[in-house]
């Protein structure tokens, strides 16, 4: 049978539709290879990230890559697709010709018929996992209505495109009945999914939809946007037990002025007031955010109040991103004033801030017990996760192999006996 190998670069986002790619395929007869096989495939796909300069210089170092195997062996072909290609196809195309087939975003069914050389209509609930079999990211929603001044996620994916919920629920029944026990609802503005389908904002009647489904036993939703949060979906947080409280809300910054340049449609007191009122209905939840420092705007005093936010607030989780001048962007015109050592430094401030509050936060949890999702098992210790905590970007739990008999996908009572900044140690009850 022919092959297919796929490299999946950037988000979850972009996870999904890989997966998508790999089960219509799959579907028609094709053998999809682990991305780490040393086989060579028919066709290896590079499915890449163009939303920052780090992110695309790892995309265009592995089409290089790619194409270099490709001559040394003499056979296969390299397929590229993806927000990159989306942004730069025509000048990809004259620096790289070694590639055969260029494909952008929003049309899996190009990228399908492209690998089949037979037109198919690809089925978006039909997907092969690259996660564990125990947890699936799901999409909702392509685009976004958004124009935050540094992201040029709307240039590439253009305006929001909500996905009918009948097809959502018949994708995630699809996940239960493969073994699924936690779904990750992702999009580029999940607050915002159904707005243009249905007229308003429908995520908390799906969340609820999707924790009918018996087989799910975590829920949880990533890309909080913080601006008009509907309240009913706050509501389902705090009473709907399968939904996770955990609480992921990129921030970006903290001051007013700052925000308003980024065209954040917000400000520091809307903030603060929204995150006291999680505080007060989902006591006890993990916040998550992220930030950027160097903005054009952000002085030293504008840094510095960022800083004292951090401090303030107590994050059990945050990332930095030094700004990266994206081209199109509303925030092209205000240059790249800030010199990138600068910005470099502030994110490492915060990230050094970060952990010690983090290795102080993971302190207090010694001695006390929680439910752990066991992920895999790796050298001498199963490594999982609580609800407060997403695969790839939080904090694990690590269960000493030789101590207990566990299986991946098992929800296990662990009592934490050892912390640092990032990981957890535990025993089994």
């Amino acid at each position: 049978m022919p092959s297919l190998k796929i490299i999946s670069l950037g988000c979850s986002k972009n996870t999904v539709d890989s997966e998508v790619i790999a089960g219509n395929v799959k579907a028609a007869g094709w053998t999809i290879l682990r991305e780490e096989s040393p086989r060579a495939a028919d066709v290896t796909l590079i499915n890449t990230c163009g939303f920052i300069l780090d992110a695309k210089q790892e995309s265009i170092d592995t089409v290089l890559a790619e194409v270099a195997r490709k001559n040394r062996r003499k056979r296969g072909k390299v397929y590229v697709m993806g927000c990159l290609v989306q942004r730069y196809g025509k000048e990809l195309e004259k620096e790289i010709p070694g590639v055969d087939v260029w494909r952008g975003v929003n049309d899996l069914n190009a990228v399908v018929d492209a690998i089949l050389q037979a037109p198919v209509e690809a089925d978006a609930t039909i997907r092969k996992l690259s996660t564990p079999r125990h947890y699936a990211y799901l999409k909702v929603s392509e685009g976004c209505n958004r124009q935050c001044a540094f992201c040029a996620i709307p240039l590439i994916r253009g305006k929001q495109k909500s996905r009918p919920k009948e097809e959502i629920l018949k994708e995630a029944r699809k996940l239960a009945a493969q073994g699924v026990r936690e779904v990750i609802l992702v999009a580029q503005d999940l607050c915002n999914y159904g707005t243009d389908l249905y007229g308003r904002k429908d995520i908390a009647a799906l969340v609820k939809e999707l924790c009918r489904i018996e087989e799910f036993h975590w829920v949880r939703l990533q890309y909080l946007y913080p601006h008009a949060f509907p309240s009913d979906l706050l509501q389902v947080m705090a009473t709907e037990p399968k939904v996770c409280k955990y609480v992921d809300i990129p921030l970006q910054h903290i001051d007013t002025a700052v925000l308003q340049s980024m065209l954040r449609s917000t400000t520091r007191e809307q903030t603060e007031s929204l995150l006291a009122e999680f505080r007060r209905l989902l006591p006890g939840a993990a916040f998550r955010t992220t930030l950027i420092t160097g903005f054009p705007t952000e002085g030293e005093a504008e840094f510095e109040e960022l800083k004292r936010f951090v401090r303030d607030f107590r994050f059990d989780r945050l990332g930095v991103f030094p700004y990266s001048l994206e081209e199109g962007t509303p925030a092209y015109g205000l240059g790249d004033p800030v010199p990138a050592e600068i910005k470099e430094s502030r994110a490492q401030e915060i990230m050094d801030l970060q952990e010690d509050i983090s290795f102080q936060l993971n302190q207090e949890k010694v001695g006390k017990v929680y439910e752990v999702l066991i992920d895999r098992e790796e050298g001498e210790f199963y490594v999982g996760r609580t609800e407060y905590d997403s695969p790839e970007v939080d904090n694990e739990v690590l269960v000493r192999v030789d101590s207990a008999d566990l299986q991946p996908g098992g929800f296990y009572r662990v009592k934490i006996t050892e912390a640092e900044a990032f990981d957890l140690y535990g025993d089994v009850l």
